[in-house]
């Protein structure tokens, strides 16, 4: 019982004493092997509490206590935990996750199978014992993330379907492709411009770009800079990437950065305002219109590591107060800039020269 902690107790049929009574439920961190590799993940237990059982000691050397025990249900949660251990560090759906992506167009485990032109009982596996190859998981994630590949896949294949069957799921494609929305549209669009940069240089600072994380970044500082707009953010953007490169070794999105007259500008910036996780409100006057963000409350506070918040929240502290006038002439004095041509990439590691916040 060495490192675990009591997560609850329950009344059982004990196996170990043979009696009705009440035992502990416990979890501890512990490993097994997994296609060959050691994996870590937290397992469930149940401990026997009746002082007339076998001997509460451990033995010498054994590792588990002689009152432990895990029916077979337990044996199964476990080896589910220990699998999506294995996925999550070659990341790889997990077992909740591969159920996501069929629930979402409201597909059996069969039709699944049916529709990725699998055999029928692939994706039970996938959801219960097996672990699903990359190839597998690359066809999940893809109408995972793509409604329209769905209903491609979906004609293809509707020879296997009954007809009211087909309609049915093929409108509830539809209906998940217009939720998507401008948010879907945006995402392509904005991964779209990162082509040229799927691998991982100086340009993107070493990380390819993560949308999920520039929303999140963009609510971060929405929250705390007031009257937050598109000028200052993008090139916040630029600070907060730099300064974890020069900290950290690579950049906090992956996006890539280029020369422009209002500073540092992200490729695919325009597509920041159609992402369905950045709050904007376009303002208008005769001249122009301008865009300004918003803390988006619905983002996981838990998206952003200690060490991202940390550097955030220095660039918070230097530019808070910054009007985009002024954002654009400090700007316009780092060396990325200066040693930049207009329309220029700029390498990140000209984030090494950049002044002290």
């Amino acid at each position: 019982m060495a490192n675990s902690v009591l997560i609850g107790k329950i009344h059982m049929d004990c196996p170990i004493c043979n009696m009705l009574h009440e035992v502990e439920e416990r979890t501890r961190m512990t490993s097994t092997f997994m296609k060959g590799e050691k994996v870590f993940y937290e397992e469930h237990f149940y401990i026997c509490t009746n002082n007339s059982s076998t001997s509460n000691s451990e033995s010498p050397g054994d590792q588990k206590d002689s009152r432990e025990f895990q029916p077979e249900s337990l044996v199964n949660s476990n080896q589910m935990a220990a699998r999506n251990a294995y996925r999550r560090t070659h990341d790889l759906l997990t077992s909740d996750e591969i159920v996501a992506v069929r629930e979402n167009y409201g597909l059996t485990q069969v039709e699944a199978a049916r529709l990725l032109g699998w055999g029928e009982a692939t994706i039970a596996r996938y959801e219960s014992k097996a672990i699903q190859d990359e190839a597998y998981d690359t066809m999940l994630r893809i109408i995972q993330e793509n409604p329209l590949q769905a209903i491609a896949l979906l004609d293809k294949n509707s020879d296997k379907f009954p007809e009211p069957k087909r309609m049915q799921i093929r409108t509830r494609m539809v209906e998940r492709l217009d939720s998507y929305g401008k948010e879907f549209l945006s995402r392509q669009v904005f991964a779209g411009e990162y082509v040229k940069f799927s691998v991982p240089s100086d340009f993107n600072g070493y990380k390819l770009l993560d949308i999920d994380k520039v929303e999140s970044v963009v609510s971060y500082f929405a929250e705390r800079i007031a009257d937050l707009y598109k000028i200052q953010l993008v090139n916040l953007l630029w600070y907060a990437d730099a300064l974890f490169f020069k900290t950290c070794g690579n950049s906090m999105t992956g996006l890539v950065y280029r020369h422009e007259s209002m500073g540092m500008m992200p490729i695919g910036h325009a597509s920041l305002t159609g992402l369905k996780n950045v709050i904007v409100q376009a303002e208008e006057d005769y001249e122009s219109s301008r865009y300004r963000f918003y803390q988006n409350a619905a983002l996981d506070p838990f998206g952003l590591s200690k060490n991202e918040t940390a550097v955030l929240d220095t660039t918070i502290a230097k530019f808070r107060n910054y009007d985009a006038a002024l954002m654009v002439s400090y700007v316009q004095e780092e060396a990325a800039y200066t040693q930049t041509g207009s329309g220029n990439i700029i390498p990140y590691s000209l984030a090494k020269k950049m002044r002290a916040l």
